[in-house]
């Protein structure tokens, strides 16, 4: 028997689950790509997207997903033998580190593990011994989806401006933005990456660069950037084609705007991010209390240094997929894998599993998810404490 007719619940932190308002804006005839409605709302989705990111400066659109505007980024600032820093605390640290070495970047590489957020002191001291500013940009993931880890990009910032090294700050924000407090301005960051399939709701196949004067300035030296990743006339489009190097992703920015347009209804960043931070407290109040008997981990103990979008659970193999396979086949609930948390002990990641918790999400939909957890943990007779639903109920009544 199974309980999972009905409409499935796609748990994994990204592509996460899109909006009936989002789907329904975007089941239509193709528009007029000349002029017309879709010509005319790209400024104000433009300006939804910098409020987004809490930036006035730029932002260069890509038909492209993460790996697509990571390629995007470095090819504005950096040519072959320039040399970054990389911060890793996780997989997807190392993934932007594959694309940079592909273009002839040296990358250096600053490695925190899969359970710790970056020091700061440690990103100053391999700045301070960069004597000759060699080092022409920091790279660094918010959030690294793998892990679960939220990195404190000010921190970063600070560390930089210590030892007055020129270098720029590179955020990878592909998993945080719309989800985790970002503040592109007011941090000091140089620029930004994120992409359409999670905090911002829509289908992925859209990705953004966001980038400001110290970038423009860095673009400027260089020999020649790609006509295609090239983010000067996407920024500054004397024609609506140049927003996208030709045809554009229709349909995409039609579900974009209307994504735009809830973010502005429910209040704005501000009130988006507490909902996430709230209903991410949710989360895991029911993790801690599970953990309190049997194999069950969060990856990140420090509630701090943890992600409100994505939440990295240790268990043990192969408890994590046969986990993640009941509540997908019994109650319709889909866990994400643990990508990137493989190991000698567990080469298949069957120990870890992960909860994705951004974008359109409230709170029945938070401890539905949890409700069909722990009928996983039950069936399978896994161990677990006992009073996770009552922790996260308690934590939900204090909205």
């Amino acid at each position: 028997m199974t309980l999972s007719f009905g409409r499935p619940f796609l748990a994994i932190p990204g592509p996460s689950v899109m909006p009936d308002r989002v789907l329904a804006v975007m089941h239509r005839p193709g528009p007029n790509i000349y002029e017309g409605e879709l010509v005319e709302m790209m400024p104000d989705l433009i300006e939804g997207l910098r409020g987004v990111a809490r930036t006035r400066h730029d932002v260069a659109i890509y038909i492209a997903n993460g790996h697509g505007v990571w390629e995007a980024a470095l090819a504005n600032v950096l040519s072959e033998g320039d040399k970054v820093l990389s911060l890793c605390t996780g997989r997807f640290g190392h993934g932007w580190n594959e694309i940079a070495e592909a273009l002839g970047i040296e990358v250096q590489v600053e490695e925190f593990g899969m359970r710790a957020p970056v020091d700061p002191d440690r990103v100053e001291a391999a700045l301070r011994a960069d004597k000759d500013h060699k080092i022409r940009a920091v790279l660094m993931t918010h959030v690294d989806t793998s892990t679960s880890i939220l990195n404190d990009v000010a921190a970063v910032r600070a560390a930089i401006d210590a030892v007055q090294h020129p270098a720029l700050i590179m955020a990878d924000c592909i998993a945080s933005m719309g989800c985790d407090r970002f503040e592109m301005d007011a941090w000091g960051v140089d620029v930004a990456l994120a992409a359409s399939q999670k905090g911002l709701m829509v289908p992925p196949g859209v990705g953004f660069v966001f980038f400001n004067d110290k970038a423009i300035a860095a673009r400027a030296r260089l020999g020649r950037v790609s006509r295609y990743w090239d983010w000067t006339d996407r920024a500054n489009p004397e024609v609506f084609y140049q927003y996208f190097a030709g045809t554009a992703p229709t349909h995409h920015l039609y579900g974009l705007k209307e994504a735009l347009t809830m973010i502005h209804e429910e209040g704005g960043m501000e009130a988006v991010w507490n909902r996430h931070a709230h209903l991410a407290r949710a989360v895991w109040a029911a993790f801690e209390t599970w953990s309190q008997d049997g194999p069950l981990e969060l990856n990140v103990a420090n509630p701090a240094h943890r992600s409100c979008a994505v939440t990295s659970i240790r268990i043990g193999a192969p408890h994590g997929t046969m986990l993640r396979r009941w509540t997908e086949e019994k109650t319709g609930v889909t866990l994400g894998i643990g990508l990137g948390m493989d190991s000698e002990e567990d080469p298949n990641a069957d120990g870890f599993f992960r909860l994705g918790h951004m974008g359109h999400l409230n709170a029945p939909m938070v401890m539905g998810a949890l409700s069909s957890i722990q009928s996983g943990l039950i069936a399978l007779d896994i161990p677990h404490g006992d009073g996770a639903l009552d922790a996260a109920a308690r934590v939900i009544a204090e909205a």
